[in-house]
């Protein structure tokens, strides 16, 4: 489980990750505010990341669901 993540200052607005999306999220807008993508639609796929010519986006992981190493 994780997010989109946009590094700030680099997106210069192409719209490559937007086309790409298969949810069709306005992934631009999120790096060009420079938020996650939090939206629930979205699948993690990776396709944007992996889009952007500008390596303007990263998955990061959450940990929401990851068990503790103690617990482990």
């Amino acid at each position: 489980m994780g997010y989109v993540v946009p590094v700030d200052g680099r997106c210069v607005q192409c719209g490559i990750c937007s086309f790409y999306c298969p949810s069709s999220i306005d992934v631009r807008r999120y790096a060009w505010l420079g938020e996650p993508i939090a939206e629930s639609h979205c699948l993690t796929c990776g396709e944007c990341v992996i889009r952007c010519p500008r390596g303007v986006l990263r998955l990061e992981r959450t940990g929401i669901f990851t068990v503790p190493p103690e617990a482990a």
